[in-house]
């Protein structure tokens, strides 16, 4: 299934899901960019939210989810952590196209 390029699942910070495997890659890239962002913004999760450490407020997106005018991109996408080069379209139920795999209707089969 193609992305929809909504931005959707960008609204969570990906700090809080960023690999040691990942920030192993930024510091080889010499991304300081990401890993500032890193340090600044790390997360923490209270009840349903994910938090900031340093500011105490809730974070609303990954840092480097842009837009141009026209479309939504990465700003970082030939870099991404490993939590969205992995990430499905229609695999979470933030996704708008969850509906049309069939994971909203256990009735529904999925044909493959």
């Amino acid at each position: 299934m193609e992305c929809l390029r909504c931005g959707r699942c960008c609204l969570a910070d990906f700090t809080a899901y960023a690999t040691e495997e990942d920030i192993r890659r930024w510091k080889a890239e010499g991304r300081d960019d990401i890993l500032e962002v890193l340090e600044r913004g790390q997360a923490f999760w209270e009840g349903d939210r994910l938090m900031s450490r340093e500011s105490g407020t809730p974070l609303a997106g990954c840092r480097f989810f842009a837009f141009d005018g026209e479309r939504y991109f990465c700003a970082i996408h030939e870099t991404r952590p490993a939590v969205c080069r992995l990430y499905e379209p229609g695999s979470s139920e933030i996704c708008p196209q969850h509906s049309r795999l069939g994971k909203g209707n256990p009735r529904k089969k999925i044909r493959g």
